[in-house]
This record gives C-alpha cells, sequence and structure tokens, in this order.
C-alpha cells in the first residue's frame, strides 16, 4: 500500500500513462470504474481520488455507501477484476486510492464496451474484435510493456538521459530517479526494465533491438538511383529523434527571419513547416512495429518531396474509414512517455498516407526551378536554357515571342525546340495555336 510519501511523489509526476487524478468522486460512479478498465487493458494504474489537474490535493469524503457504489461499479467489469482501494492522509485530507493491476486476461469489457489507455487519457473501443486484433494478435502484450530481460540498468541507463527526461518532463529534483521508473511503472514485477523503458533511456538500445533505429537517406533526384547521403541514427528514441531533425534540416533549404536586436535568436524558417516533420517522427517512434525485427524507420529526402516509413502499417485497431479519427498506439508506454515531454500534438494535416505494409508519411517539397535548371546547364547551350525559362515564365509563350527573348531566328527556335523535345525536356500540349508548353522536371 501507498503511503503519504509515496503518494507526494505520484502527484509531483503529474497525470501520464499510468497516473490519473479527479478532483472528487463523480456522481457517475462508472467515470471512474472506466478508468480502471483502462488501465486493466494497458499496464495498470492508479487513480487518486482528491487532487485536482493543478496537482493540488483536496481531499474527499469517502464512506461506506460510496465506498459500495464503486465496489458494484468494478464488479461490472469482466472478466473479474480486484482493485485494491484505501484511504491514505495525505496533508491532514483523505485521498482515495485505487490500485488497478494490468490484468492477466485481457480484454476487460465494461457495460459492453472495452477501454484502453492512450498516453494520459482513456479511450473507448465498441468491440471484442477490434479489441483482440488490437492486441498484437496470438494473445501477444505490447511491445514495450514486455520486459527487457538483457539489459542493466546501472551500466546501460546513463544519468545524463534520465535527467534529460526529467527536464522536458518539468519533473522536481524532489523525486529521486528510482521513485520517477516506479511511479512510470517502467520496471516489471520480477525487477526488469521494460522494452519501452530501455528504448526511451538506455545509451545504446540498438544493441538489444538491433532494427530499433532511424535510417535517413538522401537522393539526388525522385527516384532511388542516384544516393547522396545514407545515415543511421541510434541512442534513445528522443535522440534519434533530434539526430533526424538535424540531419534533415541540412537536407532542406532552411532560411532565416532575423528579428528583434542583439541577443534574439534567429526565427528558422523551413520549406515545409519543422513541425510536420516533428510530428512524423515522433508518431513513427511511437507507433512502429517493434515485433517486426527485419525493418526500421527509414526517412528519405527526394527532390520533389519527402518520404517517412515506419514498420507495421495502420494500426490494426483502426479501420482505414476512421484513420484521422481515431487515436491508438502500439506502444502506449512509449507513447505516454513521449506525451510527457509534450512532443505529442495534433494530427498531420496536410501529408499524404499511405497505410498498406509499411505505414508512409509523404510531404511534397516546394519545386525549386533555379535549382533545377543549374542542374541542366553543364549539360546544354546558353540558347536552350534560356528557351526553358521563357516557357517556365509563360507556357503559352508562342515562337515569334521566343526569337525576341531568346535573339535567335525562327529557324534557330524551331532546331532548338527539337532538341529539347528529344532529350525529353519540354512537349507540346495541345494545338499550335490554342495548346501549350509542357516541362517535363526530368534530371541529366
Amino acid at each position: 500500500m501507498l503511503n503519504e510519501k509515496n503518494i507526494k511523489s505520484f502527484i509531483a509526476s503529474g497525470e501520464g500513462y499510468n497516473i490519473e487524478f479527479k478532483v472528487s468522486i463523480p456522481s457517475k460512479i462508472k467515470d471512474v470504474t472506466e478508468e480502471i478498465c483502462a488501465f486493466a487493458n494497458a499496464a495498470g494504474g492508479t487513480l487518486l481520488l482528491g487532487v485536482n489537474d493543478n496537482n493540488i490535493v483536496q481531499g474527499v469524503t469517502f464512506n461506506n455507501a460510496k465506498r459500495s457504489a464503486l465496489q458494484n461499479s468494478i464488479n461490472e467489469i469482466s472478466p473479474a477484476l480486484h482493485c485494491k482501494i484505501y484511504t491514505v492522509i495525505v496533508d491532514s485530507k483523505d485521498v482515495v486510492v485505487i490500485e488497478v493491476p494490468s490484468g492477466e486476461n485481457k480484454p476487460y469489457v465494461l457495460s459492453g464496451a472495452i477501454y484502453v489507455r492512450q498516453g494520459p487519457n482513456s479511450q473507448k473501443l465498441t468491440t471484442v474484435e477490434e479489441m483482440r486484433d488490437f492486441f498484437q494478435q496470438a494473445d501477444k502484450i505490447y511491445f514495450d510493456e514486455a520486459p527487457c530481460k538483457a539489459i542493466d540498468i546501472n551500466q546501460d541507463v546513463p544519468d545524463n538521459n534520465i535527467n534529460q527526461f526529467r527536464v522536458l518532463a518539468g519533473l522536481g529534483a524532489t523525486v529521486s530517479n528510482e521513485q520517477v521508473f516506479n511511479n512510470l511503472k517502467l520496471i516489471t514485477k520480477e525487477g526488469f526494465l521494460k522494452n519501452g523503458a530501455t528504448l526511451f533511456f538506455a545509451e545504446n538500445p540498438e544493441h538489444f533491438f538491433e532494427k530499433a533505429v532511424i535510417r535517413c537517406i538522401a537522393f539526388d533526384g525522385i527516384d532511388k538511383r542516384f544516393i547522396e547521403d545514407y545515415k543511421i541514427m541510434t541512442g534513445s528514441l528522443y535522440n534519434q529523434y533530434l539526430q533526424a531533425m538535424s540531419w534533415l534540416k541540412k537536407k532542406l533549404d532552411v532560411r532565416y527571419d532575423i528579428e528583434g536586436e542583439g541577443s534574439q535568436p534567429r526565427k528558422e524558417i523551413w520549406e515545409i513547416p519543422e513541425t510536420v516533420f516533428k510530428e512524423a517522427i515522433i508518431n513513427a517512434l511511437a507507433h512502429r512495429d517493434y515485433y517486426d525485427k527485419g525493418a526500421r524507420i527509414t526517412i528519405e529526402v527526394f527532390n520533389d518531396r519527402v518520404e517517412i516509413s515506419n514498420p507495421g502499417g495502420l494500426i490494426s485497431g483502426i479501420p482505414k474509414n476512421e484513420f484521422g479519427k481515431r487515436s491508438l498506439s502500439r506502444n502506449p508506454l512509449i507513447f505516454g512517455l513521449f506525451e510527457r515531454i509534450r512532443m505529442v500534438k495534433a494530427d498531420l494535416t496536410e501529408p499524404e498516407f499511405n497505410t498498406e505494409g509499411m505505414f508512409t508519411v509523404t510531404v511534397r517539397r516546394p519545386f525549386d526551378f533555379n535549382k533545377w535548371v543549374d542542374k541542366w546547364v553543364d549539360n546544354l547551350t546558353d540558347n536552350r536554357v534560356n528557351i526553358i525559362k521563357a516557357i517556365h515564365e509563360n507556357s503559352k509563350v508562342s515562337k515569334r515571342e521566343l526569337e525576341d527573348k531568346v535573339g535567335l531566328s525562327a529557324t534557330a527556335i524551331d532546331k532548338n525546340l527539337d532538341a529539347l523535345k528529344d532529350l525529353g525536356l519540354i512537349e507540346r500540349v495541345g494545338s499550335a495555336k490554342g495548346g501549350h508548353w509542357q516541362i517535363n522536371y526530368i534530371l541529366p
């Protein structure tokens, strides 16, 4: 059972994947039971009744009638679930503690519905079939909840990674590292660090999960023929994210808007908003199928787009017609840790999604005509480059106008146009009078 010191430690850590606060015992007691059911379907958790959203103890009155109503509501969960329910005095006020185990007979159903824990929230599913499919088929448990028996916490988890998390999560110095790990339920009953915690805190998690890295490839062109750069990002999941963002910054066009004077930082303006990549990479790290040992998260940069792929396809608990409307995670522990350091935000809206096989996010890059033309300068005469530029400015430019712009005779214009057609760089669409020129942006 928890004591006052333990509870204050929980409160200092704040709400999350394994911890939920309620300021009072609601009149609709089922609101509490839904949270209990969700914890049982995940890694277990603790509910504290009498603590508000600002982490302040206000206390509650918990008499026999309320205890009986709560227990009757818990009895409606199927299969049967046993929870510890007791009161602890914290700062002279009563706080009700409900300790929920991770159920051994998942899924647990309440009033015909199934609830699961997603980050700091609980979510309702509507069919047993969805839930059974969602739990990784064949009775597998969440990958990130399974024990990593090979890791030595003292040798393989550096203080720097824990301190980094504490700072980002806003955890004060009053809570020890050991207590943080216990509060967040990062250690199994047998004393092993969980897979999710290993990925999040180990110095080299790839030593335990070989493919749990990000592969970054830059191509010269719009296909995969010419590789320009290739890097593998390793380390903790958050550090993989930082490395991947730094690599992307070097591969994309980033300009700077200087605001203010003196010590004011320069504002970076990415050709594609930085937040798009932030969300896509974090989602890939949190939702990939780590059971798939043959594939890695891949970031591919092409001249016209960026693709971010992660193993596993669309999570089975989400039908295709509800993608973007519902949020589930293959790795709720990892998702919850990213949420604690404020890295999980709104869903992506503009990118293209492919949910078959590898889950792929494609983001289209702004086209830079001048950069493309520069690649052809060594292969074309100045006159042909000027013709292409004139067509880019006006796709309906006439041959007579080209003569004036380029300074060539009609015969010379025809010969150069034919040469550009033979190279596949331009083609005529429609009639001579009513049609227009089309540039094909191929590379030399």
